[in-house]
């Protein structure tokens, strides 16, 4: 257990919410940012009903300078320190994005992805970045998928995770000399509350016959934790890593005991970008 500081951008909801709780489940303070004020409270809760400290940041990642007060609100809490950012936040149109037809006949919005996803990735860690360089550590990763390298849900959605990939690279280059990692980071399926709560009867046959091999999104913090303590943490700069094959190095299984599967062989491995060379 311990006393990380750590921030989950779009916690109030899916893989963010669940992460919020993994990484409050190893007695860290956790900082969560999200547009409504009771969905962060409910959250917080949650945060310190598991074991951590929780810290609210109402902001919406369109707004730059919404961004920089949630920074600048984190860093008096906390006095400027800053050990894992989790960039999490998106613009998901959940019907739309899935919903069969190229991307020319559905909702112009779904665009959106690339601003709060993978934009807003860049401006959080603009502003978590000065202050993991005057420590000298810390980890910034990026969440992404296997969309990066396959067709997922179309071009705006590829495009996000690709960019996110490619901007961690680059940001781990400039980084990496601090002491401070740079990451995207790929999870599995996402078994989120929302999937939980969904009627038996409402769940299509071929997702229902899926659910047993999603991942909780707890485990992800799990992981993300794991990793942030490993003594090669630099090794890993500029990489998309697979949450599922991290968890097999450090030996961390999901909360009912399976291991969560790498889909590597199915949809793709993630590709590794040329750049200046990074510690080992």
């Amino acid at each position: 257990m311990g006393d990380r500081i750590v921030l989950v951008t779009g916690a109030t909801r899916g893989l963010g919410r669940g992460m919020a709780r993994g990484f409050a489940s190893r007695g860290h303070t956790v900082a969560i940012t999200g547009r409504d004020r009771a969905q962060l409270a409910e959250v917080v809760g949650e945060i310190e009903n598991g074991g951590g400290q929780g810290i609210a940041l109402q902001c919406d990642h369109r707004d730059d300078e919404a961004v920089a007060r949630a920074f600048a609100q984190l860093a008096d809490q906390t006095g400027g320190r800053l050990d894992v950012l989790v960039n999490n936040a998106a613009a998901v149109y959940g019907p739309e994005l899935v919903s069969p037809g190229p991307f020319w006949e559905k909702p112009l919005k779904l665009a959106d992805m690339i601003d709060v996803g993978l934009r807003s990735s860049y401006v959080a860690a603009y502003h978590a970045a000065p202050l993991m360089v005057a420590a000298g550590r810390g980890l910034i990763a990026s969440i992404s998928f296997y969309g990066a390298v396959s067709y997922f849900h179309g071009p705006a959605y590829g495009a996000a995770k690709a960019g996110t990939d490619k901007m961690m690279a680059d940001m781990a280059a400039d980084l990496a000399p601090h002491g401070v990692a740079a990451v995207s980071f790929w999870p599995g399926f996402i078994l989120t509350d929302a999937v939980r709560a969904m009627p038996p009867e409402m769940i299509p046959d071929d997702m229902r016959a899926m659910l047993p091999f999603w991942e909780t999104p707890e485990f992800s913090a799990l992981v993300l934790d794991a990793l942030a303590d490993d003594p090669a943490l630099l090794s890993f700069c500029g990489r998309a890593l697979i949450g599922a094959e991290l968890a097999e190095r450090y030996g961390i299984q999901d909360s009912d005991g399976k291991q969560p599967q790498s889909y590597r062989a199915m949809m793709g491995a993630p590709f590794a970008f040329q750049g200046p060379a990074v510690p080992a």
